[in-house]
C-alpha cells in the first residue's frame, strides 16, 4: 500500500489552515470557493500523512498495552477537520504543522494500575521516537474533570525520513476514565455544545467534573480540583443533578433513538469511516481493509466536505480492527453512554464499589 507523505511545504499548510480556521463559521461559503477547495486539499494530504507514523505508534501501543494486560482495547484515529479548525480558533497564535494530536492512538486498560504500568514501560524502555510531552491528568485531572496519561512522540528514523518529525499523541485510559470522556462527547452531541472543550451548560459541566472526582475515588485516585472530595458528599450532589438534568433517561434515549447502518463488514476488516448524523438520528458505518486506506482516505475527505452545512453532524476515520472494537473504543459516535451510566448507578447506589 502507497501511504500518503506531504506534498506541500509547512508554510503552505499553516496558510491553508488559518484560511480554512477563519471561513469555519460559514460553511456554505466555504464550499463554494476554489481557494477554500484547494486548501482543503492541502490540509487533507497534511492530516492523511500521519496515518504511516500513526500506524508505526499503534502497532508498538499495541504490543506493550499487551504485555500489561492480555487482551487491551487499541484504537487509532485521524483528527476531525472541524475539530482542527476549532483547536486554530481557540488558539490563535497556533499553526496547523505544529498541531500534536492530527494522528492519535489510545489504550484503555482495566485498571489505573495497568495504566501506570503502560506508562512506565514507555518511560523504562529504549524508543527511537522522540518524546516531547508528557501530560498526567490521572495525577492531575484537569478543571473538566478529564482523567488520563497523554505522552506526544515525534516521528524520528533512520528508513523513512519523509516523516520525521510529524507529532502522534498517545493516550492512555482506564476503562472508567474512557466511559467519562466518551459520555462527555456523547452528551455534547446531543445538547450541540462542546463540552469536551468546556464550553456549553454550566450545570452540565459540572455534573461531568463532580462525577469525573467520584469516579476517581472508585480508582483511589486524585479526584478533580474545585470539587468535592468526599464521597457522601459527591453522592448526594450527583444524585440531585442527575435527577435534575434527568441524566439516565436523556442518554439511553439517544442511543434507542439512533439508526445505525453499518456496511457488511470484511473479514479483514481495519479502518471504518463513522458518519453521524444526530439531526437525523443516523449512523453509517463504512468499513474498509488495511490495503484501502487510501480509498477510505479519500471517502473521509467527501464525507465532511457532505456534512459541512449539516449542524451537529460528524464524521471521522478510524483503525479499531473490528466493529466490536470500533464501538468499545468509540462509544459516542453511536450514543452510547451504557458503560458510563452503570459506574454513575455505583457512585449513587453503592457508593464506594471498586470497577471490575
Amino acid at each position: 500500500m502507497a501511504w500518503a507523505q506531504p506534498a506541500f511545504s509547512r508554510v503552505e499548510v499553516d496558510t491553508a489552515g488559518r484560511l480554512l480556521a477563519e471561513v469555519l463559521g460559514d460553511a456554505q461559503a466555504a464550499l463554494e470557493s476554489l481557494e477554500v477547495d484547494h486548501a482543503l486539499d492541502v490540509v487533507s494530504n497534511w492530516r492523511s500523512s500521519h496515518s504511516f507514523p500513526l500506524n508505526t505508534f499503534q502497532l508498538t501501543l499495541r504490543k506493550r498495552a499487551r504485555d500489561v494486560e492480555g487482551h487491551p482495547l487499541v484504537a487509532q484515529r485521524l483528527k476531525r477537520l472541524p475539530s482542527m479548525l476549532f483547536k486554530l480558533q481557540r488558539f490563535p497564535t497556533m499553526k496547523l504543522s505544529q498541531m500534536q494530536d492530527i494522528g492519535g492512538c489510545r489504550a484503555i486498560l482495566r485498571s489505573v494500575a495497568k495504566v501506570k504500568e503502560l506508562r512506565d514501560a514507555y518511560a523504562g524502555r529504549r524508543f527511537k521516537h522522540l518524546l516531547v510531552r508528557e501530560k498526567n491528568y490521572v495525577a492531575e485531572p484537569k478543571e473538566s474533570g478529564y482523567r488520563g496519561i497523554h505522552l506526544v512522540y515525534r516521528y524520528a528514523s533512520d528508513r523513512k525520513t519523509t516523516y520525521n518529525g510529524l507529532q502522534i499523541e498517545m493516550q492512555l485510559r482506564s476503562r472508567i476514565q474512557h466511559a467519562w470522556a466518551t459520555a462527555v462527547e456523547t452528551a455534547g452531541v446531543f445538547l450541540e455544545q462542546s463540552l469536551k472543550s468546556s464550553q456549553g451548560s454550566e450545570e452540565w459541566l459540572r455534573f461531568f467534573a463532580m462525577t469525573s472526582s467520584a469516579f476517581a475515588i472508585l480508582e483511589r485516585a486524585p479526584t478533580v480540583p474545585n470539587t468535592a472530595s468526599k464521597r457522601s458528599e459527591l453522592k448526594t450532589w450527583i444524585a440531585e443533578r442527575s435527577k435534575r438534568l434527568n441524566v439516565v433517561s436523556t442518554l439511553s434515549a439517544y442511543r434507542m433513538a439512533l439508526s445505525v447502518t453499518e456496511e457488511p463488514a470484511h473479514a479483514g476488516s481495519y479502518y471504518f469511516v463513522l458518519a453521524l448524523k444526530p439531526g437525523e438520528s443516523s449512523l453509517t458505518v463504512r468499513s474498509y481493509r488495511a490495503h484501502e486506506l487510501p480509498r477510505a482516505t479519500r471517502d473521509y475527505l467527501e464525507t465532511e466536505k457532505q456534512l459541512a452545512t449539516q449542524p451537529g453532524a460528524q464524521t471521522v476515520l478510524v483503525a479499531a480492527g473490528s466493529l466490536e472494537a470500533l464501538r468499545r473504543a468509540y462509544p459516542n459516535y453511536y450514543l452510547d453512554a451504557e458503560v458510563f451510566l452503570g459506574y454513575l448507578s455505583r457512585v449513587v447506589g453503592q457508593a464506594g464499589r471498586s470497577p471490575q
